[in-house]
């Protein structure tokens, strides 16, 4: 896969393809942007396979060949490659902060939303999981879900109660990856942020209206 320029092939549907996308916007860059259409599944087909053999999105495909997907790994690319407005940090302890919260964001809140809805939405039946292999739904598991859901919130609202952002004084990745799990839990589990957890929403509220955040 060889292209002139980096182009990213992403989806408006993807909540991890709005994490690229909005760290893009946030670096103020400009990447060609490539839509994956996943209600007509383009993601299976034989040209985007080619792209990527894993059927996800975001990828992105490098000018001179190599393609790097992954969100995190992606990121990291566009970090080094685009050093202004850091969002992964700038110091040795804002580095590991940013990259130890967005880690939780990811796993406490971002994969519950995501095995909620995967095990849960008929359209999804035989695609628990995403990718290249076909795994079947486990309704189960849908209500321990959003049990790991309601603790992220209130385990982030006490977070947000000592801090400005999510993994210090400076808006990071760590806050990119929170805010699409918030939307995301509204959106797919119908569960906004609960009206107690009030620091939460005090950030939501902050970083929400960025316009990074429409990317």
């Amino acid at each position: 896969m060889t292209t002139a320029t980096p182009v990213l092939y992403e989806s408006k549907g993807s909540p991890n393809a709005r994490r690229v996308r909005f760290f893009i916007a946030e670096k103020g860059i400009d990447i060609p942007m490539k839509p994956v259409d996943l209600g007509v599944k383009e993601q299976f087909s034989d040209a985007y396979r080619a792209v990527n053999p894993r059927s996800q999105v975001p990828a992105l495909a490098l000018a001179g060949g190599p393609v790097i997907t992954e969100v995190l790994a992606i990121w990291r690319y566009l970090e080094e490659a685009y050093p202004q407005t850091p969002l992964l940090g700038t110091t040795a302890t804002s580095k590991a902060l940013v990259a130890m919260w967005e880690r939780r964001a990811e796993l406490d809140g971002f994969a519950p939303v995501m095995e909620g809805v995967r095990n849960a939405v008929p359209g999804l039946k035989g695609r628990a999981l995403s990718g290249p292999h076909a795994y079947d739904q486990i309704p189960e598991l849908v209500e321990r879900s959003k049990q790991r859901v309601a603790n992220f919130f209130a385990d982030f609202n006490e977070r947000l109660e000592t801090v400005q952002y999510v993994a210090g004084d400076e808006f990071s990745a760590a806050d990119i990856t929170t805010l699409v799990t918030v939307d995301f839990a509204a959106n797919a589990l119908k569960m906004p942020i609960p009206a107690e957890h009030t620091a939460f929403q005090r950030w939501y509220d902050e970083v929400s209206v960025r316009p990074s955040a429409a990317a």
